[in-house]
């Protein structure tokens, strides 16, 4: 087994950078989700609510980040790495609390517009501690923006098995992984504990349960029934539909795409 690709997603439920070589970090992949949309309330907003943000793309530039529309080319804004604020607020992602800072007004304005909602742009405070689930921790690991975990991974027989079920094929970005890797059987991630890439090694925490936003396409915005529909017809589990294995890192350092990947017998907690 081989690592084909390594993604991460700046800003939380925008769209997604593929790379050629990441660094692994405890909260997540170097700038992975360091960044989110929230309203005036501190909630964050994702495509759950705004398919539309899935026509949002990052890109990084020598300042910081540009987020373009993917429809309209010329709608663009200019992120800055640091954000030039100084106002902080309480935001939430889902049962979790913590401070982070407003980066640019000209940021709110652009993206209140495209999404018709007052909201602001928030970056985390690398020295922001967002506690993972105590079931799941092995040393006290924290997390980015991320809905749960730092690292998601699919291989990608799984998801040819997927595509061989549906009628229209999906793309992997409708799953939003951050490391896909191509042999083994489909599903072979469901087996595994630990895991070695390159010189990283990762702990299997639990399934990724799905929801409405696999059902958006990414290059278009357009919501449907697939492939959720199909999925929960072979991947139900009690009331969660299963695909891909969240993932925490044991030893850190980086990886890049091409390094092999084994599976380790033996899990890191007692």
């Amino acid at each position: 087994m081989r690592l084909k690709d390594i993604y991460i997603y700046p800003v939380k439920s925008l769209g997604g950078i593929r790379l050629h070589k990441a660094t692994v970090d405890i909260k997540g992949f170097e700038n992975d989700r360091r960044w989110m949309v929230v309203d005036d309330n501190g909630q964050f907003i994702t495509q759950r609510r705004f398919p539309h943000m899935a026509l949002l793309q990052p890109e990084f530039t020598q300042s910081g980040l540009r987020i373009y529309h993917k429809k309209a080319l010329n709608k663009y804004v200019e992120v800055p790495f640091s954000p030039v604020t100084g106002k902080k607020i309480q935001v939430t992602v889902w049962d979790d609390s913590l401070m982070a800072e407003i980066v640019c007004p000209e940021v709110d304005k652009w993206l209140s517009e495209i999404l018709d909602i007052n909201c602001h742009l928030v970056k985390m405070d690398e020295k922001a501690d967002r506690p993972i689930s105590e079931k799941y921790a092995i040393n006290d690991e924290t997390v980015s923006f991320a809905d749960s975990m730092p690292y998601m991974v699919i291989g990608q027989s799984s998801l040819d098995d997927l595509n061989g079920r549906l009628e229209e094929k999906v793309e992997m970005d409708r799953f939003r992984p951050n490391l896909v890797f191509e042999g083994g059987a489909a599903f072979e991630e469901d087996t595994w504990q630990v895991v070695q890439i390159g010189e990283c090694m990762f702990q299997v925490t639990k399934p990724c349960a799905r929801c409405v936003m696999v059902t958006i396409d990414q290059q278009t915005a357009e919501k449907g029934k697939e492939p959720l529909k199909t999925l929960s017809s072979y991947r139900l589990e009690g009331q969660k539909i299963l695909f891909g294995q969240n993932m925490i890192a044991v030893s850190l350092g980086e990886i890049e795409v091409g390094d092999p990947v084994e599976r380790l017998e033996l899990g890191m907690r007692s």
